[in-house]
């Protein structure tokens, strides 16, 4: 099993901003857990907006009240669901991007690690990808930062293969945000019993990604035999 495929469960802190929430056990760590997994879920199937504690409470089985012994707010919890996504799948994608590998094969292993990531943790990415807009100002730029970083990831392996002659010189912030929105794109229709199975999938996005970008005037060095 890669290091893309894996499915990591990493313990959550209290959220503040700026801080990762990968890190020590907490006492409370199965009920967090439950919590951040429903609510998660509920931000999913509703939207963050129409979303309430009561409802979040409802599906962990705990009153309001008690909720709040566990997390702060809706806005914290958006907060750490974001964060638990970013921490999950960032330090892997910043390795692959800094791999001596081909960038065409970066590329690849890239968007396979997004897209794995997507479809074990599909609620946590649907809220990444769709609810950050949600967040608060006192959140907003933590997360931000931590958003970019990873997108820039994608982007330094296009100008990669650019200035390596693998990738046709294209403008790379569009080209980064059409192979993210690509992957990102399979929240609305992947199904885990669908017809195409994880890895099909994954390895497909791959070659359509760099298949876009390849200079076919010379030899892509990260294409597979």
């Amino acid at each position: 099993m890669t290091t893309e495929s894996r499915t990591l469960v990493r313990a959550a802190r209290p959220a503040e901003p700026g801080a990762s929430v990968a890190g020590a056990i907490a006492p409370d760590q199965g009920m967090r857990a439950r919590i951040l997994q429903a609510a998660a879920a509920l931000f999913h199937r509703q939207g963050f907006e129409r979303t309430t504690m009561q409802g979040i409470a409802h599906a962990v089985g705990l009153t309001k009240g008690s909720l709040y012994h566990h997390i702060r707010g809706k806005q914290a919890l958006l907060y750490e669901i974001l964060q638990h996504t970013l921490d999950r799948s960032l330090p892997d994608l910043e390795q692959i991007a800094a791999a001596p590998s081909p960038a065409s094969e970066r590329l690849r292993r890239a968007v396979r690690l997004h897209i794995f990531t997507l479809m074990h943790d599909r609620d946590n990415v649907v809220c990444f990808i769709e609810e950050g807009r949600s967040l608060a100002p006192e959140y907003r730029d933590a997360y931000l930062e931590r958003r970019d970083r990873y997108e820039a990831l994608f982007r330094r392996i296009i100008d990669d293969g650019i200035r390596s002659g693998e990738f046709l010189p294209t403008d790379v912030r569009l080209a980064g945000l059409a192979v993210l929105g690509m992957v990102n794109w399979m929240v609305r229709w992947y199904r885990p019993d669908g017809r195409h199975p994880a890895e099909e999938i994954a390895s497909r996005f791959g070659d359509y990604a760099v298949g876009a970008l390849r200079n076919t005037g010379g030899e892509d060095v990260g294409q597979r035999a």
